[in-house]
């Protein structure tokens, strides 16, 4: 077993392990694999020992390794966890099976459009900056339920849930439980939130999508996720 996939069998044991201690249900919680910046190499090991759930921050970066990893593994399940600029809608709506960091107007417009080109309707949420950080992507508190309803009223997105990133320097359950909250009060049932530092504290307030890159392929070299 490489250590990778070692790694993600203890991670994903350890997410088991949280959802029972939360008293979740077994299975409620999706690990998403963040493999951005790792090439087919690194990753294939996980794909080898059955894993499909898997996260990239740039379309680019995505569509140099996935197609090719598509071809050799059944089933995989792509989620685009960074942020994304009109410019480069279709080829995520082409590329992705998820889409995560839903934030602006223009970003909502232009993959419906796509999706209605390529006949794809794919599950999206919408990134909130719960810390209201200037150089964080998200939409404010404040203006996320009228964000949320005219992207599915208007848009006819297919919002299926919430996703943050908390700052780095503050408790992040006070960040997660606002999330809760506002998913809650929207009628939406799912919460992308909870990295490899922080993970088993989103669990706890209600996580149903947790990213976790560093502690399953190792440090980058650069801040990790």
């Amino acid at each position: 077993m490489s250590s990778s996939s070692h790694a993600l069998h203890e991670v994903a044991a350890h997410v088991k392990k949280m959802e029972a201690d939360a008293n979740r249900h077994a299975g409620d919680v999706t690990l998403i694999a963040v493999s951005k910046t790792f090439d087919a190499e690194t990753i294939r090991p996980v794909l080898s020992a059955g894993y499909r759930v898997f996260g990239e921050n740039r379309v680019q970066e995505a569509m140099g390794k996935w197609p090719d990893l598509r071809k050799e593994f059944d089933g995989i399940e792509l989620h685009l966890i960074g942020p994304l600029q009109s410019n480069k809608a279709k080829e995520a709506v082409a590329t992705f099976d998820v889409i995560h960091t839903v934030d602006r107007m223009k970003i909502a417009k232009a993959l419906k459009s796509e999706m209605d080109k390529q006949s794809r309707d794919l599950p999206c949420f919408v990134q909130v900056n719960t810390g209201e950080e200037p150089q964080k992507a998200g939409v404010p508190p404040l203006e996320a339920d009228a964000f949320i309803r005219q992207c599915q009223d208007e848009i006819g997105l297919n919002i299926i849930g919430l996703m943050c990133i908390p700052p780095v320097d503050e408790a992040p359950g006070e960040h997660f439980a606002l999330l809760q909250k506002m998913a809650g009060a929207n009628g939406l049932t799912k919460l992308s939130m909870g990295m490899s530092s922080d993970y088993p504290i989103a669990i706890g307030f209600g996580a149903t999508h947790v990213r976790v890159g560093s502690a399953i392929f190792g440090a980058r070299d650069y801040v990790t996720d």
